[in-house]
């Protein structure tokens, strides 16, 4: 691992990156950073393990664990119609297509929008830029050259692209997600997730987009020459719209956070300490949340031409489902993921697993460089997500 990134280092493909992988009792760490970050000035420093990383889509799996804080506060429940807190979600049909005239085809849902699709990405809510259909009718309806910074509820306009709990594909389910939080909790998602999430496990350096605290600023290793609005631009492949054209917290996308803080949060969930949530909580995560038809559907967009980004490296024919926060396995790789491993990423840099049956979790972040060179990140996270239970397995075989 150390080699292969070192190489791309030397190679000008990639800046540096960070690794960080625990077991629960805290015996196995492997804590590394390596590489260079440049500052805003050009100036080169070293990588550190507590430089502030653009989390992007990893920034799901902590707002998932905020909104089932708020169901064991009796605040929420997984199952229960969301009309009265998100009308805006009750409001929305379900496109089935376009008339020759090009006008939408609409359907009413058949079911309120539920957490539990939120969290699973089962709500009929999905991102215009992998979804022909809901592009269409955005570039139609949704006003998306106005550059004013929206909301979650201005910004997902969008009808939904299937019945609610009927389809899988991923979407913004988190940003509703954390603003259904803000809404039962009277605050802000980052004040919740402070109190809640980061104080608990001593964390002080966390915000959502845009990063304006200086004590984060000076460590941002997405403030610089290549990205001066601190986008995330590499994380995302040189993108970063959604960052702005959004305001508040997108629950979804928009944490920034050091890698060396985001590996306590996983390590919480593997030790299952109660920090967070509730023992009985945290092992129902690590279960299979889709029903048949969304299962089906799952099913389907993993075998889709997108199919590589939403298995998260794992092979496919590995059987695979949808937890609470991620992609779930649903049998054991052999010397690699245990059944039940939760795991997700993002953008196009990052990757984190949670394997509770061989008691190990990780994240691994590449610092690309622009323009980004998607095939040898790829490869690189691979890397790490092999490598690092190898290391694992010489290190019990010395214990």
């Amino acid at each position: 691992m150390e080699a292969s990134i070192q190489s791309a280092i030397d190679a000008g493909k990639i800046n540096g990156a960070v690794i960080c992988a625990t077991d629960a009792e805290g015996h196995f760490v492997y804590n590394k950073a390596i590489g260079e970050r440049t500052l805003l000035s050009g100036q080169k420093q070293p990588q550190q393990l507590d430089d502030v990383l653009y989390l992007a889509s990893a920034t799901k799996l902590i707002t998932t664990i905020a909104a089932l804080q708020c169901v064991e506060d009796g605040l929420l429940s997984l199952d229960g119609d969301l009309s009265s807190i998100a009308p805006e979600l009750a409001a929305k049909q379900v496109l089935t297509g376009f008339a020759d005239n090009g006008s939408p085809q609409l359907d009413p849902p058949a079911r309120p929008i539920t957490l539990k699709m939120l969290l699973t990405h089962s709500s009929g809510t999905s991102y215009h830029f992998l979804n022909p259909p809901i592009a269409k009718w955005r570039a139609q309806f949704g006003n998306p050259e106005n550059d004013d910074p929206l909301l979650v509820e201005e910004m997902f306009t969008y009808p939904l692209s299937f019945q609610p709990g009927a389809g899988w594909m991923y979407g913004p389910g988190l940003d509703w997600a954390g603003r259904v939080v803000e809404r039962v909790t009277g605050g802000s998602l980052i004040d919740f997730m402070q109190k809640r999430i980061f104080d608990p496990l001593g964390i002080n350096y966390a915000q959502f987009y845009p990063a304006t605290r200086e004590d984060l600023r000076a460590r941002l290793v997405d403030l610089n020459p290549s990205d001066p609005g601190a986008v995330g631009s590499a994380v995302l492949g040189g993108g970063g719209e959604m960052n702005l054209r959004g305001r508040g917290a997108f629950g979804g996308h928009g944490l920034f956070l050091p890698g060396s803080d985001f590996v306590k949060v996983l390590h919480s969930l593997l030790a299952n300490d109660g920090k967070l949530l509730t023992p009985a909580v945290v092992d129902n995560m690590f279960q299979q949340h889709l029903g048949p038809e969304a299962a089906a559907s799952h099913q389907a967009a993993l075998a889709s031409p997108l199919g590589p980004f939403f298995r998260v490296g794992t092979d496919s024919e590995l059987k695979v489902g949808y937890g609470l926060g991620g992609l779930l396995t649903l049998e054991d790789v052999d010397g690699w993921y245990g059944e039940r491993t939760l795991t997700w990423g993002g953008g196009l840099t990052l990757t984190w697993f949670i394997d509770r049956k061989n008691n190990l979790c990780g994240v691994g972040a590449i610092q690309a460089a622009l323009p980004v060179d998607g095939e040898l990140v790829a490869e690189l996270k691979q890397t790490f997500r092999h490598d690092i239970y190898r290391k694992y397995t010489a290190w019990k075989s010395q214990q």
